[in-house]
This record gives structure tokens, C-alpha cells and sequence, in this order.
């Protein structure tokens, strides 16, 4: 029987950016064919990993081969100092790990690290580089993955518990309600009805109480106003007859055209039988 202490790789999404984006890949793990594991993790588990300072030690592996014909056991005990669960104190995380053992069933799958401009590199050999500072960030090819395995947790009763206490936890409702003794005067109060509802209804309400002029007096209005500019969009025509939206449109359909596309585009125009300038356009004073 013999003992191991082997690194491993989490499994995670890569992806894959043009050589433009990011400049030259490292291909020294394919040149040195590195082999890497590519092992599932429980949640758990990544998290008290993330705990650890530094490059510490967050457990280790054992591979025992009885035999020379017998499948190998691999087992992952963690740091027993990486066991306590933040906000769970009565329940540690279970320690021993046994790998379930997975082919790579045909597929060719490899692990590259990203390293920004200006940070050291450190690969799982152990070397480290500096990358330069001006230039793009560096993709890395760390090696083949050439046996896919998963972490399961040992079944125990100190992992039974800690995956009730898990679920409790999940299923606690995320809002809760609370009596107040007393009315909260720190927040803003609620409004009935806000600024720009109100300027509406004041603008509803003043369009509304315009009375009809009489038609006669509303179209020397409006030839009024056209033998000054040529071109009126409806809310300038509004404000100079002062009547009601609905019932101006109803006069002006009969005198006038409507724009629908071209340089004057939603403006009004008088027909050409009561036009006085002859068609030619007359420019704005």
C-alpha cells in the first residue's frame, strides 16, 4: 500500500478567447504532457477550501492499490483546522472523502489558467513567472485531463446532520414579519399622489375647461397664423387658438395636410387651394 499527495483541479466553465483577444497561449503543460485530475467537489467543500491562508495545506490524498490487479482507493481527508462551518457550531464538516473513479469516456478535455498583465503566474508545478505590465493578459495550457473522478463525503451521522441543518437553513423564508411598537419615522413617508401625476391632471384638467370657439372664429385663427409660418406642429396650433386638441384636428383636416415624413415631419400645412403664396415656400422670419 502506498501513499500520495497529488494535486487536483476543480471543475469549472472555461472560455475560449481568439488569439487577438489575448495574445499567445501557453502550450508548456502540453509540450511536458501533464496529466490532471478533474474532480467534483461538494459545495461545501470548495468553500472551507476558499478558507485556507495563502498556499496551505488543505488536506491530502491517499491512493491505496491492494494488489496488482485491484483498482485503486483514493481517499481525500481534510485539515481537521478547515472542518469548522461558519454558523453551524453544532456540526463539523466530515473529513474522509472517498473518490468515485470515472473515465474520461473519449473526450478530450484540458485545464487553462488566465493570468492579468502584471501578475505573477503560478503554475501547478511550482514555477511562477511575472507577466509584463503593458501587455495582453496570458492564457496557459496546464496539462490534460486524463482521469475524471467525484469527492463524495463518507456517510455518517455527523454528515447527516449537517445536511439537515443545511436544508432547515435553505428553507427558512428569506423576508419575515415584525410588529412595530411604534410608527417609523426615519423613512420617507409615502406620497398619496406624486409631482408628475399631478402636473397631468392640472394640464387635463385646463385642457378640458377650454370651450369650443366658434369655427368661423377658429379658422381666421389659423390663416392668421399660417401666413406667418408655413409649418406648425399641433401643440403650437393649440396654443395659439387655445382650443381642445380633438376639435382643432377636426378643422385643420379640413384645411390642412398632415406630415408624415420628409424634412417637415408632423407639422400641419394649409392646402394648396388656401394657400395665398402660390406653393413656394415661405421661409420663417
Amino acid at each position: 500500500m502506498r501513499q500520495l499527495i497529488l494535486p487536483f483541479f476543480l471543475s469549472f466553465n472555461v472560455t475560449f478567447l481568439t488569439m487577438s483577444e489575448k495574445g499567445d497561449v501557453d502550450l508548456t503543460g502540453a509540450k511536458q504532457n501533464t496529466g490532471v485530475w478533474l474532480v467534483k467537489v461538494p459545495k461545501y467543500l470548495s468553500q472551507q477550501w476558499a478558507k485556507a491562508s495563502g498556499r496551505g495545506e488543505v488536506g491530502r490524498i491517499k491512493i491505496c492499490k491492494k494488489g496488482n490487479m485491484g483498482k485503486p482507493e483514493v481517499t481525500f481527508t481534510l485539515n481537521e483546522e478547515l472542518t469548522v462551518i461558519e454558523g453551524i457550531n453544532t456540526v463539523a464538516a466530515p473529513r474522509e472523502h472517498p473518490f468515485t473513479m470515472q473515465t474520461v469516456g473519449g473526450q478530450t478535455l484540458a485545464v487553462f489558467t488566465e493570468t492579468s498583465s502584471g501578475q505573477s503566474e503560478e503554475r501547478s508545478d511550482g514555477s511562477s513567472s511575472l507577466g509584463s505590465s503593458a501587455g495582453p493578459d496570458k492564457l496557459a495550457l496546464e496539462g490534460m485531463v486524463v482521469q475524471r473522478a467525484e469527492c463524495r463525503p463518507a456517510v455518517s451521522e455527523s454528515y447527516m446532520r449537517l445536511k439537515r441543518l443545511q436544508i432547515e437553513e435553505s428553507s427558512k423564508p428569506a423576508r419575515l414579519s415584525q410588529q412595530l411598537e411604534k410608527a417609523v419615522t426615519s423613512n420617507y413617508k409615502p406620497v398619496a399622489n406624486h409631482a408628475n401625476n399631478l402636473e397631468y391632471e392640472r394640464r387635463k384638467k385646463e385642457e378640458g375647461k377650454r370651450a369650443r370657439a366658434d369655427k368661423q372664429q377658429v379658422l381666421d385663427m389659423l390663416f392668421s397664423a399660417f401666413e406667418k409660418h408655413q409649418y406648425y406642429n399641433i401643440k403650437d396650433l393649440v396654443d395659439i387658438t387655445k382650443q381642445p386638441v380633438i376639435y382643432l384636428k377636426e378643422i385643420l383636416r379640413d384645411i390642412g395636410i398632415y406630415n408624415v415624413k420628409g424634412t417637415h415631419k408632423n407639422t400641419w400645412e394649409l392646402k394648396p387651394e388656401y394657400r395665398h403664396y402660390q406653393g413656394e415656400e415661405k421661409t420663417d422670419e
